[in-house]
């Protein structure tokens, strides 16, 4: 596996993307850059890491930042509990490492948010320390590189996989490879027509001279999607409207929405449940807008907006906020998406 190495050092080198986490690889943005690209890709990822870099220049500057603060930096990238488990690992540093990072594996798999590819990432990349980074990419990789058949989301092929990626590491350049590694599978060896004429292992690939290519890696779970049925009431007096702040064990925790109603099937609220929400005899829904899906990893939220006329101390349980304020909350990107194209006053489309 020499000669497989130098190759990919040697492409790695020719050939490696210019990231902004590359030019300053201290383990503060080392572990920003982690977190933020977990199932996000480095186009998506981007502009949010360098948001938050220029929010956030110093891990002290994120510890003592406050949540909703972060959330709205974070806003449209999903998965939201990457970005508490940052700021509660900002924590950690500051308050029991002094504002350095743990310079040992095991110290960084103490932060909160951070698993062994994290840390493994970390150590190696900052701290030349030699851990093999085993995400998707090199699951990937390594699968092809060495013909395995076997689920790749089974714990038995993942410990199989981290062995084979432990044996193959640098342990002279741990840094450089597992970044060689991880950029190999992003830009050649990718989940469909991978680029392998292209590829600095094709001679030890045994995918390829088995003709597995487009078969491994095996997976063996099928996630099972779930519909939702959201039906957001905007309510306002012409000059505020109401929100309120999403559960921590939901999707979307801690981001604020308008008031909602989920049901159990797809179908427009009668004027009567709209009125029993909010405990009124009289209601005015001024028009509702036909419905939309969002697409997130698991669920499908089938969402309609119902604008109505209300005075405003009639909701209880909500802020009350200027449609000027409301941009400054973070939303989650269906309603953010919603308010781009229609006015939040009268659910009209946008000119």
């Amino acid at each position: 596996m020499i000669l497989a190495r130098s190759r990919l050092q040697n492409w790695y080198t020719e050939n490696k993307r210019d990231l902004p986490w590359r030019s300053e690889p201290t383990p503060y943005h080392i572990c920003l850059s982690e977190i933020i690209l977990q199932q996000t890709r480095v186009a998506q990822g981007m502009d949010y890491y360098l948001r938050f870099v220029d929010a956030f220049p110093t891990v002290y500057l994120l510890a003592s930042a406050e949540e909703d603060q972060i959330l709205k930096l974070w806003q449209g990238l999903g998965y939201y509990n990457r970005a508490r488990n940052l700021h509660a690992a900002a924590k950690q540093v500051v308050k029991m490492h002094g504002g350095i990072f743990p310079d040992q594996y095991q110290g960084l798999l103490e932060l909160k948010g951070v698993g062994p590819y994290t840390a493994a990432a970390i150590a190696s990349i900052a701290y030349q320390l030699p851990h093999a980074a085993v995400d998707g990419n090199v699951i990937r990789v390594i699968a092809r590189l060495h013909g395995i058949e076997t689920p790749v989301d089974q714990g038995p092929t993942l410990k199989d996989i981290q062995g084979l990626a432990d044996a193959f590491l640098s342990k002279e350049l741990p840094g450089d490879h597992n970044q060689a590694m991880m950029e190999l599978g992003a830009m050649i060896c990718t989940p469909r027509k991978p680029n392998c004429v292209a590829c600095p292992l094709r001679p030890e690939c045994k995918a390829q001279k088995l003709g597995l290519i487009e078969v491994i890696p095996v997976k063996s779970k099928k996630v099972k999607r779930r519909s939702r049925y959201f039906h957001y009431l905007i309510v306002n007096d012409g000059e505020k409207t109401a929100i309120q702040q999403r559960n921590e064990k939901d999707i979307w925790a801690g981001l604020y929405e308008f008031p909602l109603i989920e049901t159990a099937v797809d179908e427009s609220l009668t004027d009567e449940e709209i009125k029993a929400h909010f405990g009124l005899d009289r209601i005015n829904v001024i028009r509702v807008n036909p419905a939309a899906k969002h697409v997130l990893s698991h669920q499908d939220i089938h969402t309609r907006f119902y604008h109505v006329a209300l005075s405003l101390d009639q909701v209880a349980n909500c802020k009350l906020v200027t449609f000027e304020e409301l941009h400054t909350f973070a939303l989650p990107r269906l309603i953010d998406r919603y308010l781009e194209n229609n006015s939040p006053i009268d659910g009209k489309k946008r000119h």
